[in-house]
């Protein structure tokens, strides 16, 4: 029992591993659509390449979207909204306006002289003919009725229709049948404009002031109120008897022959065939069939990435949460493509696909990025009506943008990128729009809207790296950008606590990036790691010698076993340092492995030949490693090694140059530091040569400049400084 539990942990990790991966079939199963798949591809303007199609069953044809959309637009266009006739609130206003002029009588009397003149023919006063004239005016407008428009409705015409509610009868109605306010208020006004100056020979002026003091619009409050409810009840009931078919196929009746050309009707039928099909499979027995298809399908999907990993990239292969954040990502996709089949306001095309390949080149790279976008995309194509044309779009632009974004170091680049995008989507998709149609007269326009969006949506790259950075430990060349930043708070110390040491870096930086882009790796990576390496050197930096300006030597005060102690132990509190600021793990593994398992030699040799015929306890001369196991940390050590070395040359001569060069990292090779590193004696040998060349630039000797001498006075001209613009 001990044997098998010990067994089990042993190799937890490839357990561990295959759980991931079944969790990952299981949940893509799951998400996938419980439908068969119509066994024939075909596109609209292309001959059918299949043998003839005969009808295996009765069918509706069913409209497509186009007609639909088009149908249900004209049903609104003639739809007429329902409104309400409320008797009782003319009746209320008019009693009302009654009650307020009486009240008001004495004030307007006052104001107003000529509203106590009798009228002679009228047999009244002008008072009673005011009251009467509002009070009769104000009922007709009720009758009539006064209308008020809901804001969906405010800049309708003269044209617009209505059904009108009143008594429990509902009939239809024109706008132009009822009052609104302005019409009502004019009305009125003009109705008691009219009486006075037949009556009496007051001035416009007065009246204008009467027809104010009234305030009529207080009376003026709608008695046709829109029903919202009854409208959106009756809207919906017509829409839903709209018909969703346009015919019948009869079954043994013939659809389509081999080679003819599928036009608009001929695709709009086998539309309809398709999504019989597939919906008449899911039933019954054929839906576990469809679900062991599926889940071989996934398996096989599955198996795929795995050996692909296990062959190209074992080092993802080997990490867990490399894995589990790439089918996070392919689960993401496929789960956003799901979505755009339940709904329709997500069309398919406003998805960004090429999030994926961007964010994994990003954290790996562009082979693996590829790799699995095409996976992703023929996964994905099981949710299109069209696998063909999906596939046939999606590919391509994920090559356009890993191409775009080959090395994301500014923000500026993730927004070039995504236009890229947006126009390799657009002139896809019209290359196949022309291709199917023949013409650009039936392109529809609005899915050049969905690229955009799809555009648009390629920016959350940006924060989405930051976030799977702190999920998952990776790093991205835009915190490599930052980490290199002088400016680094960790860097500022370096430069003011160590600086001899910190232009040691810099240097470092220089030949590491250099050799880096010659044979191939992340150069941004090196010299983030060069920048860091020896920041454990600002806890006692005066035992280093580049920092050592003052003539003070403290190794003279100690014996060589606490003088190497004190060298090496740069290495454990660089670590320390790192982690307490929070520096990714992939620069700390710079700090631990530039010295590998070398020795301190200076303090070595020094006790060798000082105590020949002792035993020497080697381990407290010798680095603690690890060895460098990345091509990066590898060129790291050698850069480190030679640039150090270089220093100490007496003479800067082209042979002391490549002879220290070619020894430095020839006993690096003997002492087998680059044995875990997967580095090739040829690029080791291109990297010895991109030293030697810096090398030699850096230190390559200037010419001595010749006094200038006069007859009149032994007055030496001043010499050009070395760094002058004529150097």
């Amino acid at each position: 029992m001990r044997t098998f539990f010990s067994s089990i942990k042993d190799n937890s990790t490839s357990i561990y591993r295959v759980l991931i991966f079944l969790a990952a079939i299981a949940l893509v199963v799951y998400i996938l659509p419980r439908e068969g798949k119509f066994p024939y591809e075909y596109s609209k303007g292309k001959p059918w390449k299949h043998e003839m199609l005969i009808a295996p069953f009765d069918f509706p044809i069913y409209k497509n979207q186009q007609e639909l959309h088009q149908e249900r637009d004209s049903i609104l266009d003639n739809f007429r909204p329902y409104f309400a006739f409320d008797t009782l609130t003319g009746i209320e206003q008019t009693n009302r306006v009654i009650i307020d002029l009486e009240e008001k009588k004495e004030t307007l009397l006052e104001n107003f002289p000529f509203l106590s003149q009798e009228n002679v023919k009228q047999d009244s006063s002008a008072w009673d003919i005011l009251k009467h004239t509002v009070t009769q005016e104000l009922s007709k407008i009720y009758r009539k009725g006064l209308i008020h428009l809901p804001e969906e409705y405010i800049n309708a015409d003269e044209s617009f229709e209505l059904v009108l509610v009143k008594n429990n009868f509902a009939e239809p109605s024109g706008l132009t049948e009822f009052h609104n306010y302005q019409s009502a208020y004019q009305q009125i006004s003009s109705k008691i404009f009219s009486k006075f100056r037949n009556i009496s020979d007051t001035e416009q002026n007065e009246l204008d002031n009467l027809v104010s003091d009234l305030q009529m619009n207080r009376y003026l409050d709608p008695n046709i109120t829109y029903l919202a409810e009854r409208t959106a009840r009756e809207r919906d009931k017509i829409l839903d008897n709209l018909s969703l078919t346009s015919g019948i196929v009869l079954s043994g009746q013939r659809i389509v022959d081999t080679g003819e050309i599928l036009d608009s009707r001929t695709v709009k039928i086998l539309d309809s065939l398709k999504k019989e099909y597939e919906t008449s499979l899911g039933g019954g027995t054929g839906y576990y069939f469809i679900l062991m298809g599926q889940v071989l399908m996934t398996f096989l999907f599955m198996s795929i990435i795995y050996m692909f990993l296990y062959f190209f990239r074992r080092d993802v292969y080997n990490n867990l949460l490399s894995i589990s954040f790439m089918l996070i990502m392919v689960i993401g996709m496929l789960l956003l493509a799901r979505l755009s089949r339940l709904f329709e306001f997500f069309p398919l095309y406003i998805i960004p696909f090429a999030i994926l390949p961007i964010i994994i080149r990003t954290f790996f790279d562009s082979r693996l990025a590829f790799f699995m976008h095409v996976i992703t995309v023929m996964m994905a194509a099981f949710f299109t009506q069209n696998s063909f044309e999906f596939v046939y779009m999606q590919v391509p632009i994920g090559l356009v943008a890993i191409f775009s974004l080959f090395r994301m170091v500014r923000r500026e680049q993730l927004v070039r990128s995504s236009i890229f995008i947006v126009l390799a989507y657009s002139v896809f998709y019209t290359a196949m729009a022309v291709l199917h149609e023949g013409d650009l007269k039936n392109i529809n326009l609005s899915v050049f809207g969905q690229f955009v969006i799809n555009g648009a949506f390629i920016l959350l790259v940006y924060p989405l790296i930051y976030v799977f950075e702190k999920v998952f430990g990776f790093i991205s060349d835009v915190t490599l950008v930052e980490l290199s930043d002088t400016n680094h708070p960790l860097l500022r110390r370096l430069a003011e606590k160590a600086p001899g040491s910190f232009q040691h870096s810099l240097q470092v930086g220089n030949l590491a990036q250099e050799a880096v882009y010659k044979i191939g790796g992340n150069p941004l990576l090196v010299r983030a790691g060069a920048m860091y390496h020896d920041i454990g050197k600002t806890i006692s930096p005066i035992f280093f010698t580049e920092n050592q300006n003052t003539g003070f030597n403290p190794h003279a005060n100690l014996d060589h076993e606490k003088s190497a102690q004190s060298i090496i132990q740069h290495i454990e509190k660089g670590v320390k340092i790192a982690r307490r600021h929070k520096i990714p793990e992939q620069i700390i593994d710079f700090i631990r492995t530039h010295q590998g398992t070398t020795k301190a030699k200076f303090f070595y040799n020094s006790y060798k030949n000082e105590n020949p015929e002792e035993d020497v306890d080697i381990s407290k001369f010798t680095y603690p490693g690890p060895t460098p196991f990345t091509k990066e940390t590898a060129i790291l050590m050698m850069a480190d090694a030679v640039e150090a070395a270089s220093r100490s040359l007496k003479t800067y001569s082209d042979e002391e140059i490549e002879k220290l060069v070619e020894n430095i990292i020839n006993n690096q090779i003997e002492e087998q530091q680059f044995v875990n590193a997967p580095i090739t004696f040829r690029e080791i040998t291109q990297v010895k040569q991109v030293f030697k060349e810096k090398l030699k630039n850096i230190y390559h000797a200037r010419v001595e400049y010749p006094e200038l001498k006069t007859k009149t006075s032994e007055h030496k001209e001043p010499q050009t400084p070395p760094d002058s613009p004529e150097e």
